[in-house]
Order: C-alpha cells, then structure tokens, then sequence
C-alpha cells in the first residue's frame, strides 16, 4: 500500500503550475542585472511573479523582496528593532525577540501593535490569530492560501511568506512592505532586489514561487480548504472515539483547516512518528524546524501544557489533495499502535 504524507505544515508537493513555471524559466538564459535581450527576458520573468506575489495578497502598491525564505525574511525585517513577541512564534522569529507577549486562551494579547509581531497562524497547533490594525510585523508561512488576508486592509506594516509551504519551491521567499519604507540590507553587494537584499536572483525559484501564489489564492476561493476542515474533523473524531483521553490542542479555537495537534498521554511525540512512519504514514511531532530536538515544544509551553504533555504530542496536517480513505487508514493505525502502547505501559 503506498505512503500516506500528512505533514504538509513541513513542506508541501510541489504544484503542476510551479513546475511549469520552473522548467520554462531553466531555459532562459540571461542575468536579471543584465540589459541585453536575454537579461531583460529573465528580468520579466522575475517581475511577473513580483506581481504575481503582490496581487495574490492584495498588497498593490507594495514593495515586494524575495529572498531564500521565511527565515531570511524574518532576520531582514527583524534585527535591530527591538519588538516583541509572544512565546507561540517560529523559531526563525524568536531567535531575534524575547518572548514577553502574554497568551490568554490560544490569543496573543497585544497591547503595542507598532511594537510587536503576531503569527496568522501557528504551524504546531493551526491556532489562527486575530491581527491588530497597526501590527509591526506578521508571520503568513503557515496562513497564506488557507485563510482570508489582504496586505491593504490588514493594516500591518510588513509580512513574509515561503513559498514551500503552499505548493511552491523550496528555497524563495518573501518580504512584503510599503513602498518607500527604510529598511537596512544583511545581504550586501550588487543591490539587487531594490538594494534590499543583494545577489542574483533565482529566476526559476522565484517564476515557481509567483505561480504558486496564484494557485493558491485559486484554490481558497474554490473554497477547496472547507472539504478539508471536513477531513480534519473526521480524523479527530475517529481517533477520540478510540481513545477519549486524547487532548487536541485549540480545537475550541480558530484553527487552520488541514491541521490537528493531539497529546496522547503516556506516548511520546518521536516514538508515535517512529511508530508511523514505519506503517507508511509521515507525521511530525512538531515544526520541522524544531522536531528531533530534546526539549519540548515551546509554543505548547506557551499555552499552559506541561513538558510531560508536549512531549506527548503529534501534529497531522493535510494537503489539498488528501483523501477520506487516507484519513481514516491512518485514524485507524495510530489508535491500534496507541492500544499497543498504553497496553505495554
């Protein structure tokens, strides 16, 4: 029977469009830099996935950078500026501020918009956030193509996305600001990306990343991620008939429609991926970023589990394409490995 992958929060298959998108770019030649033919042809290649990128978040007007991922997007708009956080963001986002924003039932509690930073969504848990008129900066990674947002009438200042994460490849991302606003460069050099972040472009990456953006924003208005809420509400139903102990994190709450964080006491997060994987279903037990290393997750810190019970969760996200009959094979293999498990002790 063929693998079942269930962690797209990690990373997703990349879309027919992007590909495309892709391997018409490998065949042009030129620098983006160079005023030759060849270069103007790449060059137009990269502004229309700029202009792909902006419309698809509504960000008209905006300055769009792209650089190697969320992560780099975070270090750009982040070093130096001293705002705050709370203890439910991404790693990429925490290694520049200490969390000090409090969290009060999954909602980030936010008293200086100007000053601080607010995920959409949480990659763990799928905890959607309520954004702040004002907001300084907005982490969109996991949010982008599964909820509603708009650049122009969310009113926060910057936002970064990956383009990996909806169906696009891996290695590109996003910074995404009003035009004009002052922001510093890491990456030094040539200039490239208005001065922002110097380098040649990765032409490919970026045209793969622009007709992602595109499907994407499609794909939420054919309200495709509503039949997989359905999904996700199968799963979890199946799995607390089986074992009614189980704790699924935020289900109370605004979540993200693919995404299902559970805590089966008494069963650690690794083995029950271990336990998984080998009955042909990937799973992770938290962010890909994080999973594998010994402390427990801090986001589920954040929201008032114990380390005993964050070391006993999973986290199931779905794609676009996944199916019924997938959902209800794995509901079926974790409660039979969890019965296994609980009955060894």
């Amino acid at each position: 029977m063929s693998r079942v992958y269930l962690d797209h929060n990690a990373t997703t298959p990349l879309r027919a469009e992007a590909r495309a998108a892709m391997i018409a770019a490998l065949d042009i030649v030129g620098n983006p830099s160079s005023v030759h033919a060849e270069g103007r042809a790449a060059k137009g290649i990269v502004e229309t996935a700029r202009s792909q990128v902006a419309a698809s978040i509504g960000a008209t007007g905006a300055d769009v950078v792209f650089v190697s991922g969320a992560t780099e997007a975070a270090a750009l708009c982040l070093a130096g500026r001293g705002l705050q956080a709370s203890g439910l963001e991404h790693a990429a986002v925490a290694a520049w501020i200490e969390a000090s924003l409090p969290v009060v039932g999954g909602r980030v509690v936010v008293s200086d918009p100007a000053r601080s930073v607010v995920q959409l969504a949480n990659s763990e848990t799928g905890l959607v956030q309520d954004l702040p008129q004002g907001l300084a900066v907005s982490d969109l990674t996991q949010g982008f193509g599964k909820v509603p947002f708009s650049f122009a009438w969310s009113g926060v200042q910057m936002v970064f996305l990956s383009a990996h994460k909806f169906g696009g490849p891996k290695g590109i991302g996003a910074l995404i600001f009003p035009a004009g606003t002052d922001l510093a460069a890491q990456i030094k050099g040539g200039g490239q990306e208005m001065g922002r972040r110097s380098g040649t472009e990765n032409v490919a990456a970026i045209a793969g990343f622009g007709a992602a953006c595109v499907a994407a924003q499609q794909d939420l208005a054919d309200g495709r991620w509503e039949r997989v809420a359905q999904l996700r509400n199968i799963l979890e139903k199946a799995i607390e008939t089986s074992a009614e102990q189980t704790i699924f994190v935020g289900k109370d709450y605004t979540r993200l429609p693919n995404t299902s964080c559970f805590i089966a006491k008494g069963w650690k997060g690794e083995t029950q991926v271990m336990a998984l994987d080998l009955a042909g279903f990937a799973i992770s037990a938290g962010s890909a970023c994080s999973s594998g290393k010994v402390k427990a997750s801090p986001v589920l810190a954040g929201l008032g589990y114990s380390e005993d019970e964050a070391r006993c969760a999973v986290r199931v996200s779905l794609g676009i394409k996944t199916t019924e009959d997938e959902v209800l094979r794995f509901a079926q293999a974790w409660t039979d490995k969890h019965a296994r498990a609980i009955a060894r002790g």
